[in-house]
């Protein structure tokens, strides 16, 4: 008897209150300012949708809960999309998302996407998540300072050998980007974690869960990638979606669905004139 494939659901961690960017997020989410022709959210979005993915949970800070809800949630509940969103009172580390998400998450499996991480090659991570059967899966970019980030070093035939959170000394120029593929296990792992000396979970702990095992694969993205945390990256970010085109790339779904929005807002813009 063939093994049935679990559903794949997927969770954007877009919490926090982005200080390094106040006063531009004094009002409003930073996974709500606009790069380029859409929200930041909706480049993150993009990619679960472009791997089938039509359950989505975002994880937003209690100020901004119920504006994620009022843009996403009319936008695409025609699309057969469904957009939840829970509230991260304060932020303890990326794993937190998966104890936030039990719920949501059932006996699936899941894609963890960081809201301010933008991608150029959405294809890897999009193809990855659709031929997923199961582990866990992470994306890898070469950079020139691999001491800031979660660095994993592999073989010739891109077998993963470490991966080590900010390590003094790294084994390659190859940092973990904020995207994440895990199989169901991934819930009772993350439920388990301690936290950290930082005080925090950590990510690193649940590769280093599927490492273990041999059931962790990796994938090296190609083109731009961009933590939009602060004011330099995120204008880097807004200038990439254009020169890039990165708006000529989003799944028909997401393209139709903001212009029907925008249908939909010029319509109440002439009632409210009238």
């Amino acid at each position: 008897m063939t093994k049935r494939k679990k559903k794949m659901k997927g969770i954007i961690l877009a919490g926090g209150n982005a200080t390094r960017l106040y006063p531009n997020t004094a009002q409003v989410s930073k996974h709500l300012l606009p790069v380029y022709k859409a929200p930041m959210i909706f480049y993150p979005l993009n990619i679960l949708i472009k791997a089938g993915i039509r359950d989505i949970l975002v994880i937003v800070s209690p100020a901004h809960s119920g504006r994620f809800l009022n843009l996403l949630e009319p936008m695409f509940r025609d699309y057969g999309v469904r957009i939840l969103s829970t509230v991260q009172e304060i932020p303890s580390g990326l794993p937190e998302a998966f104890k936030l998400g039990e719920g949501f998450i059932g006996n699936d499996d899941v894609t963890l996407i960081l809201g301010d991480n933008i991608f150029e090659d959405t294809e890897t991570i999009s193809e990855a998540i659709k031929n997923f059967e199961s582990g866990g899966h992470v994306f890898a970019k070469k950079v020139s300072d691999p001491e800031r980030f979660g660095v994993v070093s592999f073989d010739e035939a891109g077998t993963v050998k470490s991966i080590v959170e900010k390590p003094e000394k790294p084994e390659s120029n190859f940092a973990v980007t904020g995207a994440y593929i895990y199989d169901n296990r991934v819930v009772d792992e993350a439920a388990n974690l301690k936290p950290s000396s930082r005080g925090e979970l950590e990510i690193v702990d649940l590769h280093n869960f599927y490492l273990k095992k041999g059931e962790l694969k990796m994938s090296i993205i190609e083109g731009a990638w961009v933590d939009a945390g602060t004011e330099d990256s995120y204008l880097d970010v807004c200038i990439l979606a254009r020169e890039k085109e990165l708006y000529e790339n989003f799944d028909p779904i997401i393209k139709e669905a903001i212009e029907k929005g925008r249908e939909r807002f010029k319509a109440m813009s002439k009632k409210m004139l009238k």
